[in-house]
């Protein structure tokens, strides 16, 4: 079966960054879009809790728990871990909580753009604990970061999988996955996403409307909390 899905989502209820929608008004809209699967990945904290369950199931959508951690000053998104996840800072722990929980799905974010929070070397540095590494929604025709990406994912034989990184709800429907599941649960999901079974539906933005416009919204509206280029 096809599902339709967004692996990196971030809402209002995220502690670092300022966002406009909560977790329930962006599933509102991940609904009416035609979403199957919509993972949630606040930075550093994880939100999985039954009312946002209960109101994803409600929506008939399978939500995923998943978390932005910050690894060594690097960003790296966990899907499926528990609680404990917030306490792990490093590469070396990271590793340790892999071994503990292989239940979970490590996708490596944005890796090669610019800004501290990129993994940038330590992607190849740690390349054995990344499930996937993600096509990032922004890029357009003449500044493209995903382009290493892409060629890391080949050299590694590592799914490239397209998200939204939505912070702007705008780009939600326009930068996703269908992935050919055997069922829609997530263990199903993951195994699809590991074989490749899946196809990306990303299309370039335009530099000036979208993403130069997207950076200044930021600024007016604040921005992160803690500033950092993208994420």
């Amino acid at each position: 079966m096809n599902i339709k899905a967004n692996l990196h989502f971030h809402t209002k209820e995220d502690p670092e960054d300022r966002i406009a929608y909560t977790f329930l008004e962006g599933l509102a809209r991940a609904k009416e879009l035609g979403f199957d699967a919509l993972a949630l990945t606040c930075h550093n904290k994880l939100f999985d809790t039954p009312s946002f369950r209960r109101a994803a199931e409600e929506q008939h959508i399978l939500f995923i728990p998943g978390i932005e951690r910050t690894i060594e000053k690097a960003h790296v998104v966990i899907l499926n871990p528990d609680p404990s996840i917030e306490s792990v800072a490093t590469f070396r722990e990271l590793t340790a909580y892999r071994h503990a929980h292989p239940d979970i799905f490590i996708l490596a974010p944005h890796p090669y753009f610019p800004g501290g929070f990129s993994l940038q070397e330590k992607l190849e540095e740690h390349i054995g604990l990344f499930d996937a590494i993600e096509h990032s929604w922004f890029y357009s025709h003449f500044y493209n970061r995903n382009t290493k990406a892409a060629r890391i994912a080949r050299r590694y034989h590592k799914p490239l999988v397209a998200t939204s990184d939505t912070h702007d709800i705008r780009f939600l429907a326009q930068d996703y996955a269908v992935i050919d599941a055997e069922e829609k649960t997530i263990p199903s999901l993951f195994d699809a996403l590991r074989k490749g079974r899946f196809e990306n539906r990303t299309s370039p933005k335009s530099f000036l409307r979208d993403m130069a416009g997207y950076l200044i919204g930021r600024e007016f509206a604040g921005g992160a909390k803690k500033p950092h280029f993208h994420s």
